[in-house]
């Protein structure tokens, strides 16, 4: 059976930057498992996969514009300290959805001062170039139930 649209797919991974830094893995973990043709992975990666079959193994790698998108420093924004709750704990790395006006957006605040938090709309791996170090593991038929919600559902996905 080879990847096509409407397979549910396992992958094993590893994905590194430019300077051979592992930035993810499966290693020692499930694999990860996706519904090829849902936008559930980076289109880049989504790409690669398309037409492979059990087994296979590739080396790939993906530029922003195929994976994360470029950096949009329009998305980096300085925020007064006193727009957020008193009570809560701010923290570096803790992320926020916010409204974007078009879709809500999720923000992650890269720094705090005294009187600001600085926050980036940008995804963590925005304007990188990626490389995956991928073996296909499982390939099979997704369900109607699957189709219709656009995700995996039972083993290495979700149940509702």
């Amino acid at each position: 059976m080879r990847i096509t649209k409407n397979h549910v797919v396992a992958i094993d991974y590893k994905l590194t930057d430019d300077q051979e830094q592992v930035l993810d893995t499966s290693e020692g973990s499930e694999p990860l498992w996706y519904l090829h043709g849902a936008e559930g992975i980076i289109p880049g990666l989504e790409q690669q996969l398309d037409g492979k079959q059990l087994g296979d193994h590739l080396e790939v790698a993906i530029t922003p514009e195929d994976g994360y998108g470029k950096r949009d420093d329009s998305l980096r924004q300085t925020v007064p300290r006193d727009q957020f709750d008193d009570n809560e704990e701010l923290k570096l790395g803790m992320q926020f959805r916010v409204d974007s006006g078009n879709e809500p957006l999720i923000v992650t605040i890269v720094e705090i001062t005294d009187d600001t938090v600085i926050v980036d709309g940008n995804h963590p791996l925005a304007g990188m170039n990626l490389n995956f170090d991928v073996t296909v593991r499982e390939i099979r038929e997704a369900t109607p139930e699957e189709l219709d919600h656009g995700h995996v559902h039972g083993p290495g996905g979700h149940s509702h």
